[in-house]
């Protein structure tokens, strides 16, 4: 695909977004289409995602441990895996999860009805496509991201203190005590903020890209793999706009949590 053409479909996802920011505010929501999508982005999704985010716990324990061990500081393992987790891992991996599994579908299913002209048919009998296909995605997305979130943002502590017990000989209290210090109410809200709009970033990139689908079955393929590309694009680069925003300024969250 031509860096013009990517650049269209872009502009085009783009004013997708607006679209659908003005037809919720007039209230035009599908339930039973909502409901649908809820469940295929919600509870098909859990399993890979709460696996990934134990996985990543574990990692991430291994690594910080014994580092901190050597240092004297293996109290502040815990605390240190529970604010990566709150403020960057846990809402960026659970968004690349969904951005692979439902971004990609997202843009097959409509970039299939695109090209077999079933969107048209939805036109001629005065259903509004935005309405009916594009807006019951959004909202799965942003309101099950969030929630998937935070139960990967549970397993991977879950994982993580599997490990500092097992394999590093730190006791479940103190890891625990650790997180409590450390980890503040606002870290939690970031991460589902984080989460809210990279789900409304997967559903209208995959949208828009169906929708802008040409080209028969090929045309369907190239969609999909350029929908989950510029989604990941699109989520590294959000995420580093919120964090710059979240979190301006030197932090002190170590020194009170030692």
């Amino acid at each position: 695909m031509s860096l013009r053409l990517w650049g269209q479909r872009l502009l085009a996802a783009i004013l997708l977004g607006g679209q659908v920011l003005i037809h919720l505010l007039n209230g035009k929501i599908h339930r039973r289409n909502t409901l649908d999508q809820m469940a295929a982005v919600g509870p098909e999704s859990l399993l890979i995602a709460l696996v990934t985010a134990a996985f990543v716990g574990m990692v991430f324990t291994v690594q910080v441990a014994r580092e901190f061990i050597n240092l004297g500081a293996g109290t502040a393992v815990g605390g240190v895996l529970a604010l990566a987790l709150c403020r960057e891992l846990a809402p960026v991996l659970t968004a690349v999860v969904l951005a692979g599994r439902v971004g990609s579908a997202f843009a097959a299913e409509i970039g299939t009805m695109r090209v077999t002209e079933q969107i048209d048919a939805l036109l001629i009998l005065k259903t509004d496509p935005i309405d009916y296909l594009v807006i019951p995605r959004v909202i799965a997305c942003c309101l099950m991201l969030p929630i998937l979130t935070i139960m990967c943002l549970v397993t991977g502590m879950m994982g993580g203190l599997l490990i500092a017990t097992n394999l590093y000989g730190i006791s479940q209290s103190v890891f625990l005590d650790s997180v409590r210090n450390f980890l503040d109410i606002w870290d939690i809200c970031s991460a589902a903020i984080k989460a809210f709009c990279f789900g409304a970033l997967i559903a209208v990139i995959g949208c828009s890209w169906g929708l802008t689908t040409t080209g028969g079955a090929k045309g369907v393929g190239q969609s999909t793999t350029t929908a989950v590309v510029t989604s990941l694009l699109a989520i590294f680069i959000v995420n580093f706009l919120l964090t710059w925003v979240m979190f301006q300024g030197t932090g002190s969250v170590i020194q009170k949590g030692l």
